[in-house]
């Protein structure tokens, strides 16, 4: 399948048992209800869905698993979120094999590499592929910042590298990026809470947090926007704005998926260290959420 790098594509969680087994079943189910509300695409295994938490058969259990409901409606991504290069590539190729349609390549972990370093992890991960690649890049929760001249170059020598997650959590950045080559990439934002912001900037997209939880009306946003209905796109974004700022807290994850379950659509199962919320965290989200629910605006 051709990956346009446009449109609304959830970052998708990883839900789990009880017991903190993975629970492919309703991943599949949570997968089949985003795809029926309309999203473009799917990202698997990002940071929402707590890749670096899964152990190696479990990551290729979901992309197997995802391409199989996806049965090649929309794009299915795969994080890459590896400790060294060399099992980035081995991951790539996996998920080369079991059929995902592109990779989101993260710098390696827990290393703060150069950028040297980080360009030629990303390259090497690529070019062991013939899938498109997506750049992620998210300074404030990895420690490292992929500047534009960095992303323009490793665009510009590497075929496969066409787009990026610009997670910088400053809209100013998409014009950077844009002025240092507009061909170079196609943008996405990555960050719920400057999204419209920069889809306006320049983005082709947006890989959502909240799309887990809204899938619909984060589709609308976008439609609306691409139609130049900027007015109701912004009122959509008005009303999910408290809920967005959430994908920008230290425990987005947990928010995410206590929010989806409160909407109905998952589990708040997470993965040790990560510890489900509990006092006052626990009930901003549920408030949040249910006052959100209960103030659904017209999608038309």
């Amino acid at each position: 399948m051709q990956v346009d790098w446009r449109g609304i594509y959830p970052a998708a969680t990883t839900q789990m048992k009880p017991d903190g087994a993975l629970d492919i079943e309703a991943n599949q189910r949570m997968v089949e209800q985003m795809i029926a509300d309309g999203v473009h695409g799917l990202v698997m295994l990002g940071s929402v869905g707590e890749n670096t938490s899964l152990t190696a058969e479990e990551k290729r259990r979901i992309i197997a698993s995802t391409v199989e409901v996806a049965g090649g409606r929309v794009p299915v991504i795969s994080g890459v979120a590896e400790y060294t290069t060399d099992l980035a590539v081995d991951y790539a190729r996996d998920c080369e094999r079991l059929g995902a349609d592109g990779l989101m390549v993260l710098p390696a972990m827990v290393y703060k590499a150069d950028v040297r370093e980080v360009v030629t992890h990303i390259r090497t991960t690529a070019e062991a592929v013939d899938l498109p690649v997506q750049i992620y890049n998210n300074p404030g929760v990895y420690g490292i910042d992929i500047e534009p001249p960095a992303l323009v170059e490793l665009a510009r020598g590497t075929d496969n590298i066409v787009s990026v997650k610009e997670s910088s959590e400053d809209p100013r950045r998409i014009t950077d990026i844009i002025n240092q080559d507009p061909q170079a990439l196609a943008l996405m934002s990555g960050v719920d809470d400057v999204a419209l912001e920069c889809m306006v900037l320049g983005c082709q997209g947006w890989v959502s947090g909240f799309a887990n939880v809204f899938p619909a009306e984060t589709v609308a946003i976008y439609d609306h926007w691409q139609a130049g209905r900027l007015d109701k796109a912004i009122e959509i974004y008005r009303w999910m704005m408290p809920a967005l700022h959430m994908d920008v807290h230290p425990k987005l994850v947990q928010m995410i998926k206590l929010a989806e379950q409160v909407a109905g659509r998952g589990s708040e199962t997470v993965r040790a260290p990560r510890l489900t919320l509990e006092g006052d965290q626990r009930a901003y989200v549920i408030d949040t959420i249910e006052r959100a629910l209960a103030n659904r605006p017209s999608l038309d």
